[in-house]
């Protein structure tokens, strides 16, 4: 229960960090790309 709780938070700050950067541009595509893999890897790890 509390680990899919703090998972599920991390994934709604991963998402908010995500929209804020990819309003500032193409320059952070990248490194907003590979922290949503990393988001993606760890709801998986947490749903599991």
């Amino acid at each position: 229960m509390n680990r899919t709780f703090t998972s599920l938070a991390a994934l709604g700050v991963g998402a908010a960090l995500y929209s804020r950067r990819r309003r500032r541009g193409k320059n952070n595509n990248f490194f907003s790309q590979k922290s949503m893999k990393r988001m993606r890897k760890r709801v998986r790890k947490a749903f599991e």
